[in-house]
């Protein structure tokens, strides 16, 4: 099957951590004999006009099978009108988002959607939030979730340092709700907490005690920060899925992840803990529960393994197969 593959988000030297989803999705389909064509920006910079490079990039590709584009919009409008062949078009979070919010964005989606032979969207959560705004994709979405290397993040012993260790993966936004996390650690009195990743409220939390911040990174050393951790902590205001939290839960980290959004649909009791991300007294609980969790967690590993990378993206190629062997726009 010959696969076009539509992504703004794709890793480069200049962006490592961009888009290493879409890298590995089609790492994997690669190696199940099928040929992928990129028409990608490895990229965030060039406002605008970048999407009009992607397009410029899409009309050049040659004709396909099936094209796969990820994010419903600009990704997805991109691929519906520069293509003729059948779409698929995964939804990650953030094209959902900003249905309703953005003028346009609405109309565009159904667009899309009407256009689509298939919509994935990375979790339940996110597929009910579509369907509420879209109802064309009704009866049309599907749920197949991001995955997990289980080669790359993989069971580590705990590295010598001070214990409780935690650590929390993401931007230093309000979505992530680093203030508050960093508010209920020092609550605890024990330990570390680790931010891995930058954004604007970074010096809200510069020279907290017990606190420290590393910065961006890239992904491949995400492992490293795990090893000297005992938690991963997620207790984002909204997680569409819940990456950062998947990756801990392979790496037998016990995980404290929110309740709003995908996290739910892969930490069982056990794995960690979930919780109201508004209430401090109940993350309070959560950290102290987590950190008593044995490390490595057998239980957070066996968690993950039911999401593996390879898994998922079979799931993906049989939507793409599907696709392939319906009619043409």
């Amino acid at each position: 099957m010959q696969i076009l593959l539509v992504s703004q988000m794709y890793p480069s030297p200049r962006a490592p951590d961009l888009g290493v989803f879409v890298h590995d999705l089609e790492h994997e389909l690669l190696s199940f004999g099928h040929e992928v064509e990129r028409a990608v920006l490895d990229t965030r910079g060039g406002g605008q006009r970048r999407h009009l490079r992607l397009l410029r990039r899409t009309l050049a590709a040659a004709k396909p099978d099936v094209v796969y584009a990820h994010f419903l919009v600009p990704t997805g409008l991109i691929a519906a009108l520069a293509t003729r062949a059948p779409l698929v078009v995964t939804a990650h979070g953030q094209d959902v988002a900003n249905i309703g919010t953005i003028p346009g964005i609405r109309a565009a989606t159904r667009f899309v959607v009407r256009r689509s032979s298939a919509v994935i969207a990375v979790s339940g959560y996110l597929r009910s939030l579509l369907e509420e705004r879209v109802p064309e994709a009704r009866g049309k979405t599907e749920v197949v979730d991001c995955g997990v290397d289980l080669e790359r993040f993989r069971p580590l012993p705990r590295e010598e340092g001070v214990c409780p260790g935690f650590l929390c993966v993401g931007s230093l936004t309000e979505r992530k709700n680093v203030l508050r996390l960093a508010r209920v650690f020092e609550r605890l009195r024990e330990g570390t907490l680790t931010f891995v990743g930058d954004g604007p409220l970074r010096p809200q939390l510069e020279g907290r005690v017990g606190i420290r911040l590393a910065g961006s990174v890239s992904h491949d050393e995400i492992p490293r920060f795990l090893a000297s951790a005992d938690v991963l902590c997620q207790p984002s205001l909204v997680e569409p899925f819940g990456q950062s939290t998947l990756e801990a839960l392979a790496c037998a980290r016990s995980v404290v992840a929110t309740r709003v959004g995908g996290p739910p649909e892969f930490v069982p009791p056990g794995a960690g803990v979930l919780v109201d991300p508004l209430d401090e007294e109940e993350l309070l609980h959560a950290l102290r529960t987590a950190a008593a969790l044995p490390t490595p967690n057998p239980l957070a590993r066996a968690a993950a393994e039911e999401h593996g990378l390879t898994a998922q993206a079979r799931r993906v190629e049989a939507t793409l197969l599907r696709a392939a062997r319906g009619s043409r726009a």
